[in-house]
């Protein structure tokens, strides 16, 4: 199939080798993964919400759309006073180009304002970025941006502590910020008629930020938390946020980790924050980027207002721009760390910034080596020789340098050194020989459609911008590194092989278990001294602190307009002979479309003993057909800038595509063909077992991933929602070709069957390609019959501990059976969950992290199915404090059963649900996700329309009665995954009856996990 869209001319030639599956960071397994999508497990990078802007470290959270880690921001000065009449130049002469639909201000004191209106949403969002970051931490103090960035989210002068989140959160919109290399980035989406708001708070912490003693503290116990969540505890958080940096330079500030390190948070001093932010938070340090729903005039009247009255220092900024030198021969470095399962191998080179002219084929490089399953990495490393369980790249362009590393994972019995060789050979080869057309199309077809995906949400569009303007102080030059990817040749990505990533300037890291480490090795690498520019000497004089007004004397905050409804699709449906159920969804507001085909059928159907199944079946549908190979898949959905993916639930298989709409029909007609013609093919399902048991290794390294393995079988013990989704190290080896066909056979049939579409189509062309790809399917006669009572009989709560020695921090999960989705009670315990954990000022989060700093973050999830569901609470703390948090989150549960939330409280959780939701709806994937899981729950389609409607309906006392009856404290159990030698006597003074499971005797297989 030849096509052509914004992407590039590409013609797919089904003998083309390419591969299924993408590895993604590990703990998951391979149906999790999507053909066609970049790994950007980039390590110096933030695990941020899908409406994050991009990397770094953020302040994180407890929503399921991360709060931020690190926090900064704006501040008006003198509240509500006028700005004078040449406080601004009103769209002077842009000093660069402007990316489409964007318009430009700069006030006189130097803040730069961008904006672009869409009247297509209810939403706005407002993203201040710094030209401050981690680079600029003060010798003897890294991590010292970011942890300014979460100080950013406390108190000002007229706006008290936690008021940020109340404006953003509490009335159905989101917030966060990130720490990177060369920057500090604020950002919120809120319902557009909060936008004045959400400018007065932004400008308020810009001039008048209030950081107290208590606050410092309580914020850096939140850092060091979250350094040991994400660093510590996971099996290869150090190798990627510590040493990789470390490794990559030798003078630039940029190899000291930006989440900083426990004794240099531990040395920061209060008043050194205060001249941190005199330093470096001034209007002429900033961009404010607006995107969403507006009236022009009105933005910039409220701009003026609230931004123009602070004043620009009259000071120089400190200078910061260190030289990496270049290398010039082959260095090793081998570090270990504990409950590494899997041996690890990453090498490096060093690469120019982001601005060079060589950055668009450095990305097409990046792409042909690691994007998808049809990468070349993935093709020798995990396809062929089958010597790696996750391949990676990670190609960082920063302001001021620039490195790339190429990474693998090793599979269970091969070593680094291996690894080492591999990823080295196929280095070689991009050096050595042209790639092929084909190669280069798809992997520039994969970048532009990415980046069409991207701007589906407001966040992504004003990210685009805001990146550009740090890295290069040009608004559009994201737009113009795009048209340059299109230029690409052949000839370029072997230029850029030969030039940078030379066979005598590269860096290998080993990355080994403890175990493996010589006597003789000291326990715990410490980072060498950096040089840094910016000392703490040269900041700027702290000056008076500001504190927080008396009530009567702050400035009142702007009025919010009226509340706009939730605004949801319109959808068309219609049933086919066969049964088949399709449901249409339009939305032209991006040339994009997604197709998602969910069977009633998941990992409660699986065989006794063979946990896993469903799973594997799924992940085999793309591993081969009659006429195609696994590679040959791949290269096909990639070729087309599509995404590709199948997972199997707890109740539901789901296959999704999504690609631009003049490839669609193309990119439907391959899932067709793979839902049709699947093979199952012997030798992938072996490789993919593989594949598997190699990702539970790393899972079962994890705290949070084992405590999360273990819930299923502590709620549900031997029945079928008990087992484990992708199987057991038991399991996995059981399962055999004849186990997945016939799973495959008997239950992937179309009159159980929903097919969804969404984006850029219309109903009668989506009901007729329906018909023309799936339209004759038909049910076997053998149906399997529906799985019954998949929760089984309820089981009696229980403590359990699973001993993990030497681990970096606790997991904590307190677990009990939830409702299906179509119970009655759905509503109020959807609010009450909203009102425990569901965000960042939920109670759960609000005890544990913001009051006490015993945790990154604290929350919950109601997990309604088709039968009884699993609710959880959840959140991960230093070992020694396992008991206490555990006690706390028992109270919260039981406070919310015991009394009715004040409206007080609950009319801002119920505008976070309702947020939640509008948000839900923003992208075509999202979009069809939605829809399908109304049709899939047996819910009527007009209750879309009528979903706001019951939450709003929602009562307090409907609440505490529903979470009384449902969820009862009585009844919930607590899995505590760490260094039991820490907690586990505090714990068995609470829970005489807890139950002690080394992790080595730890068996997922038995209702007992013993």
């Amino acid at each position: 199939m030849c096509a052509s869209v914004l992407l590039i001319a590409s013609c797919t030639d089904d003998s083309t080798e390419t591969s299924s599956s993408e590895p993604d960071g590990g703990a998951s397994s391979v149906e999790n993964q999507t053909v066609g999508s970049k790994n950007t497990d980039n390590p110096r990078e933030s695990e941020d919400d899908d409406e994050a802007p991009t990397s770094g470290s953020e302040r994180g959270g407890s929503d399921d759309e991360k709060k931020r880690e690190d926090a900064g921001g704006p501040s008006a000065g003198d509240k509500g006073k006028e700005p004078e009449p040449d406080t601004k130049l009103d769209n002077p002469d842009a000093p660069v180009d402007l990316p489409a639909g964007f318009k430009y201000r700069v006030l006189s004191n130097g803040l730069e304002v961008y904006s672009a209106r869409d009247t297509s949403t209810a939403n706005v969002s407002v993203q201040v970025w710094y030209k401050v970051g981690s680079k600029d931490d003060p010798a003897g103090r890294s991590g010292f941006a970011h942890l300014f960035e979460h100080l950013m989210f406390k108190a000002t002068r007229n706006l008290p502590p936690e008021t940020l989140d109340r404006l953003t959160e509490d009335v159905g919109g989101s917030n966060n910020a990130f720490t990177a290399d060369d920057t500090t980035a604020y950002y919120e989406i809120v319902p557009s008629n909060h936008l004045e708001r959400v400018l007065f708070a932004e400008a308020e912490r810009l001039g008048s930020l209030v950081v107290d003693d208590a606050a410092f503290k309580a914020e850096r116990d939140v850092v060091k938390e979250e350094l040991r969540q994400r660093v510590l505890a996971p099996p290869y958080g150090r190798l990627f946020s510590l040493y990789v940096p470390q490794e990559a330079y030798q003078e630039h500030p940029y190899r000291r980790p930006g989440i900083g390190s426990l004794t240099d948070l531990d040395a920061a001093q209060l008043g050194e924050v205060l001249a941190f932010h005199e330093t470096f938070y001034r209007p002429d340090n900033a961009y404010l980027i607006v995107v969403g729903n507006f009236e022009e005039n009105e933005l910039n009247g409220w701009v003026d207002k609230y931004f123009g009255p602070i004043e620009r220092p009259d000071r120089a900024l400190p200078v910061n721009d260190v030289q990496e030198p270049a290398r010039s021969a082959v260095r090793e470095a081998t570090y270990y760390a504990p409950n590494v399962s899997l041996p690890a191998v990453l090498v490096n080179w060093l690469v120019p910034k982001y601005s060079s002219e060589d950055s668009a084929a450095l990305l097409v490089l990046d792409g042909i080596l690691s994007t998808g399953a049809s990468s070349r990495l993935y093709r020798s490393l995990v396809y062929e020789q089958q010597i790696a369980a996750e391949i990676g790249t990670s190609l960082d362009q920063a302001q001021q340098a620039g490195n790339i590393s190429a990474y693998a994972l090793m599979a269970t019995g091969r070593t680094a050194a291996e690894g080492r060789a591999a990823l080295l050979a196929e280095v070689a080869k991009l050096r050595d020989q042209k790639v092929s057309s084909e190669e280069l199309d798809e992997a520039k077809n994969e970048l532009i459609a990415a980046r069409l995906r991207n701007r589906e949400s407001l966040l992504g569009l004003g990210n685009e911008v805001g990146e550009s303007l740090i890295m290069t102080g040009d608004a559009a030059a994201s737009e113009k590194l795009l048209e340059r990817i299109r230029g690409v040749t052949v000839d370029d990505v072997q230029r850029v092989a030969q030039a940078y990533l030379g066979d005598q300037s590269y860096v290998v890291i080993n990355y080994l278990g403890d175990s493996e480490k010589p006597a003789d090795v000291p326990a715990e690498p410490r980072t060498p001294a950096t040089d840094a520019p910016v000392t703490l000497e040269e900041l700027a004089p702290a000056g008076e602190p500001v504190t927080l007004a008396p009530e009567g004397e702050r400035v009142a905050m702007p009025n919010a307009g009226p509340e706009r409804d939730v605004t949801t699709p319109s959808v068309s449906e219609r049933r086919l002979t066969n049964g088949l159920r399709v449901l249409v969804a339009p939305r032209h507001n991006l040339p994009l479309v997604a197709a998602l085909l969910s069977y009633d059928v998941g990992s409660s159907a699986d065989p006794a003993g063979k946990a896993g199944t469903a799973s594997l079946t799924a992940a085999l549908v793309s591993e081969g057909t009659s006429m195609k190979t696994a590679p040959q898949i791949a290269t096909q959905i990639e070729s087309l800038g599509a995404e590709l993916s199948s997972v199997a639930g707890n109740d539901f298989t789901q296959l999704t595509v999504n690609s631009p709409s003049e490839v669609f029909e193309g990119s439907a007609a391959l899932l067709s063909e793979l839902v049709h013609d699947a093979t199952f093919p012997e030798a992938d399902l072996t490789r993919l077992k593989a594949q598997y048991l190699d990702n539970l290794s790393i899972s079962l390294s994890d705290p949070a991933a084992i405590a999360d393995l273990a819930s299923s079988r502590v709620i549900y013990g031997a029945a079928p929602y008990g087992a484990t989704l992708d199987g057991t190290p038991t399991s996995i080896p059981a399962i055999t070709r004849e186990d997945v066909v016939g799973l495959y056979r008997t239950r992937w049939i179309p009159s159980r069957a929903t097919l969804v579409f969404s984006g850029d189509i219309e109903p009668d062309a989506a009901f007729a390609l329906a018909e023309k790809l799936f339209g004759d399917l038909r049910d076997p006669e053998d149906a399997a019959p529906t799985i019954e009572n998949p929760a089984g009989d309820p089981t009696a709560p229980r403590v359990v501990v699973i001993d993990q020695p030497g681990a970096g921090q606790a997991a904590i999960e307190a677990v009990s059976r939830s409702i299906a989705r179509n119970d009655p009670d759905y509503y109020p315990l959807l609010l009450g969950n909203a009102v425990l954990g569901g965000g960042y000022s939920a109670r759960l989060n609000a005890e544990i992290r913001v009051k006490r700093g015993l945790s990154y973050g604290a929350s919950s999830g109601l997990g309604a199915r088709i039968d009884e569901g699993l609710f959880s609470a959840s959140t991960q703390t230093r070992n020694d404090a396992a008991a206490e948090v555990v006690a706390l989150i028992s109270t919260e549960i039981g406070r919310l059963s015991s009394e009715p939330v004040s409206a007080e409280e609950l009319a801002p959780r119920r505008a976070t649900v309702l947020g939640s939701f509008s948000r839900s709806l923003e992208t075509v994937s999202r979009l069809s996700s939605v829809v399908a899981s109304f049709a899939q729950y047996g819910l009527p389609i007009e209750e879309l329309g009528s979903y706001a409607t019951k939450v709003r309906a929602v009562t307090p006392e409907q609440i505490r009665d529903a979470v009384s009856r449902r969820l009862p404290a009585a009844g919930v159990s607590y899995i505590v995954v760490g260094d039991a030698a820490q907690f586990i006597t505090p714990l068995t003074a609470a829970y005489p009856n807890v139950e002690n499971i080394p992790l080595t005797q730890l068996n997922l297989d038995s209702a007992t996990l013993r």
